[in-house]
């Protein structure tokens, strides 16, 4: 399933080195805003460790890890949601998008120009929160107007329904807050589907610090922490300047070394991709043979013939069971064949929950 994370957030905060530690496609880094006019794309693979350790088993010809696609949309200023710089073509950008990454300034630095002269990443997320609300009541309210006269015909139950439903979503933008905000049942989203909310979209807070704060984050990261406390928002701290010297190192011992000198397990952007899957609720399982290993992406609470047609349409059609080893046992015994003997590998029909890591092969008749 194709999944597209948007990095946004007002110019010179960092974007544009992020995403170029990201993807190998380069977006132009300058100091100085609006250097990315059109949004710069590019696909990532996802780092899994049990892709990599199934591989060393099996021995495949080709080994498929999933991808991420990346957007880096252009920067946004006060009054975007009118037009202002480059905002219809930003605010549209985002809209294509599963998942917002909201980049924050969380670093002092005078030879690093802010596009309004001091470091407030509060200040800076409002800015972006209010231009998107306020894009979003807009849409909100031109569909209001349509319903307002099918709602006073209370056999219109649809009407009626669509109607509270959307009055709701506009008290809640109107008081300040964003759409996700918004207390309505699971099922009452449908009615606002269709316009594609900005502000209903997941969000991280990807805090880019200086190479001090790395580990244990600074005063601007605490109060961005404090500032989202009721969004149920992922928070991540990133040093873009430094992703980008690990990214430029060709050697994953090389990378290693430069990990261990900065006492970190691991990149700052695999934590972000991570973060990004566990965010949109989803999960991966495996299929592994000798002319493939190759991790598939499905939404948490799949069952397996949903999971099925992941990797083909005519595979949920025509499903008839799942063959299914958990990733501890594939690898604890070394094989599908010793995990068969031991009776580890399950037979699961229609109704089987698919588990994040699942080693999974399909019986289907089509």
């Amino acid at each position: 399933m194709a999944l597209k994370c948007g990095i946004v957030g007002l110019p010179n905060v960092g974007k544009s080195t992020l995403f170029n530690c990201l993807s190998n496609a380069k977006a132009q880094a300058a100091n100085f805003p609006f250097c990315t006019i059109e949004p710069n794309v590019g696909i990532i693979t996802v780092p899994d460790e049990r892709l990599n350790k199934l591989s060393e088993l099996v021995k495949p010809q080709n080994i498929v890890p999933t991808t991420v696609e990346i957007v880096d949309i252009a920067g946004l200023v006060k009054g975007a949601s009118k037009g202002e710089g480059l905002g219809n073509k930003f605010l549209g950008n985002i809209r294509e998008c599963n998942a917002i990454l909201h980049v924050l300034r969380c670093f002092d630095d005078d030879n690093v120009v802010h596009v309004d002269g001091s470091i407030n990443p509060v200040r800076d997320k409002e800015i972006i929160d209010t231009e998107l609300q306020l894009k979003d009541l807009e849409s909100v309210e031109a569909k209001l107007k349509k319903f307002e006269r099918q709602s006073k015909n209370s056999n219109d139950k649809e009407a009626v329904k669509t109607y509270a439903v959307l009055t709701k979503f506009k008290e809640t933008l109107e008081s300040g807050q964003s759409a996700r905000a918004c207390q309505v049942a699971e099922e009452d989203l449908v009615f606002i589907a269709d316009l594609h909310l900005l502000t209903v979209k997941p969000v991280m807070y990807v805090c880019n610090v200086d190479e001090a704060s790395a580990k244990t984050g600074n005063k601007y990261v605490e109060a961005v922490r404090e500032a989202v406390k009721n969004e149920n928002a992922e928070i991540l701290v990133i040093t873009a300047q430094m992703e980008s010297e690990i990214a430029s190192l060709e050697t994953y011992e090389e990378k290693q070394e430069f990990l261990k000198d900065m006492g970190l397990d691991e990149p700052g952007v695999n934590k972000l991709i991570k973060s990004a899957y566990k965010l949109l609720n989803l999960q991966t399982y495996f299929t592994a043979g000798v002319k493939e290993v190759r991790a598939w992406t499905i939404t948490k609470g799949m069952k397996a013939p949903e999971a099925a047609g992941v990797i083909h349409t005519d595979f949920t059609k025509g499903f008839i069971k799942a063959e299914v080893i958990a990733y501890n046992d594939f690898t604890t015994l070394g094989s599908e064949a010793a995990c068969r003997d031991n009776g580890k590998l399950r037979i699961e029909g229609k109704e089987y929950l698919v588990a994040d890591g699942d080693v999974m092969h399909f019986r289907f008749n089509v």
